[in-house]
């Protein structure tokens, strides 16, 4: 089975909701900014997710974040969703920690691609097999994500 190791955490088994909210509250306690994000795309390349609502700031609870966490899934059952925790104190958005909270049932994974240049040079680049299926299939019977 693949497995896709992006983020904190990737390497753990997937976390509980209650273990999510306990980042999340870590989160609160550090007055740090959380936002949750989406994609179908999980190239690691790919660090532009689309954002699930707005970020939320000045949170004294995690029910917030939980139950915006609980749409996403719901709009998005194929889709790899991850929660951010970043420090907007400072001028800039800096990301301090980003884990992975859902996955699609099957994870596509990736080919290495060898090409062969001019020169004897060998460039490499992954070719995840998501671009071989209709955009939002995750491999459930009917296609659609």
């Amino acid at each position: 089975m693949i497995r896709v190791t992006q983020g904190t955490f990737s390497y753990l088994p997937d976390f509980t909701d209650e273990e999510i909210r306990a980042q999340v509250e870590y989160c609160i306690r550090n007055r740090w900014a959380v936002s949750i994000e989406h994609t179908d795309d999980i190239h690691p390349r790919n660090v532009y997710w689309e954002m699930y609502g707005l970020p939320f700031f000045d949170l004294t609870s995690a029910d917030p974040v939980m139950e915006r966490l609980a749409q996403c899934r719901r709009e998005f059952p194929n889709h790899y969703i991850r929660v951010l925790g970043f420090d907007s104190r400072r001028t800039r958005a800096t990301i301090l920690l980003s884990f992975i909270v859902q996955r699609p049932k099957e994870e596509p994974g990736f080919r290495m691609e060898r090409l062969d240049y001019q020169d004897r040079q060998i460039k490499y680049s992954l070719h995840p097999y998501a671009k071989d299926r209709p955009r939002g299939y995750a491999g459930n019977e009917k296609g659609v994500g």
